[in-house]
């Protein structure tokens, strides 16, 4: 079976690998498309928290089951859907307190081990959510917006709220979606005209702001006078993140989706002055991923726009230095696992 393994960074190879041998509670499941999302990027360049090499890729997955298994949870052969990568241990504390998107024990598929660039693959049925309604290309994205729906929810927005969104890769997309959907106004800034010019032409946000000395300034003049109460960072960029404790409100609240390797420094007085919220977002919860299903099925969310580039499973050793990585014209890559 092919198999495509990260080797060490910037070194893509193919393999002919073993066929997966579905376990206890496992569904057998065949991959139809593989999103390429910023931790595999950062991986591919060698700077990806948590991570070791040789790694097989891929969490971003649309699959068709194949063999439910014995523990189905209402799946049967045929079925289309997304999977939650993330594989959590069930009883520590973060996981008896509902939040195993953040259990102590986490292995997220395609990071710390073996995901989905592969044809085949056994993967636990109750991480398996279907949709009747959605393509592949709709499910391998739902994770993507998984990481923006849970940023959302740790932002905790409100009808009072005005947001800023710090970066619009694709996770900044992904939250943006769920910003929209909460109705609060809304502003976006990126280094990238392109990428805000998409912001404005296909997502309809009517106030973006390239990133510059005067930000402050203009975003004041953006929310009549007033600085963002929610200021979400979606770049992993340390000097972006460091920045954006001068910009929310007095009594506002930042979210870190984005990460890198490194620390985040920040003025002390300035913090406490403000009374500002700290949150950092990791992954999403089971919950999330049936909501999302949900508001896409009903077209409230369109991710069409965003896919870019595509290529086949076979050539991304090859597709994947030349054309993807350090491609500012990438927003999305679609891989597709052709017969």
């Amino acid at each position: 079976m092919l198999q495509i393994i990260l080797d060490k960074p910037g070194s893509f190879s193919a393999s002919d690998g073993p066929a997966p041998v579905r376990g206890p509670g496992e569904a057998l499941v065949r991959v139809h498309r593989i999103g390429v999302c910023g931790t595999d990027l950062h991986a591919f360049a060698g700077k990806q928290p948590f991570f070791n090499y040789p790694r097989i890729l891929g969490h971003e997955l649309g699959v068709e089951v194949i063999e439910p298994g014995d523990d189905p949870h209402g799946l049967k052969a045929g079925d289309r859907c997304s999977v939650e990568p993330y594989l959590n241990c069930g009883h520590c504390i973060a996981c008896r307190r509902g939040k195993p998107n953040c259990c102590t024990e986490l292995k997220v598929m395609g990071v710390h081990i073996d995901g989905g660039m592969r044809p085949l693959l056994a993967v636990s049925a109750r991480k398996l959510h279907r949709s009747a309604i959605l393509n592949y290309d709709q499910l391998a994205l739902i994770e993507t917006l998984g990481i923006g729906a849970h940023a959302v929810e740790r932002a905790g927005i409100t009808a009072s709220d005005t947001v800023l969104v710090i970066g619009a890769g694709p996770i900044g997309l992904s939250v943006i979606q769920f910003v929209l959907v909460s109705g609060a106004p809304l502003a976006v800034m990126d280094v990238a005209e392109s990428r805000l010019a998409f912001c404005r032409g296909q997502l309809g946000v009517k106030h973006t702001l390239t990133a510059g000395p005067d930000t402050a300034a203009r975003l004041r003049a953006v929310f009549d006078g007033d600085l963002p109460t929610i200021v979400i960072d979606a770049t992993g960029n340390p000097q972006s993140m460091a920045g954006a404790f001068d910009l929310p409100a007095h009594g506002g609240r930042i979210v870190f989706v984005g990460l890198f390797q490194g620390e985040v420094s920040f003025n002390d007085p300035n913090f406490h002055r403000r009374e500002l919220t700290l949150c950092a977002s990791r992954n999403a919860l089971p919950g999330t991923f049936r909501e999302i299903i949900r508001l896409v099925e009903a077209s409230r969310i369109n991710t069409q726009p965003w896919i870019t580039h595509r290529f086949a499973l076979a050539d991304t050793p090859g597709v994947f230095a030349r054309d993807i990585a350090g491609n500012p014209a990438v927003l999305k890559a679609m891989i597709e696992v052709r017969d």
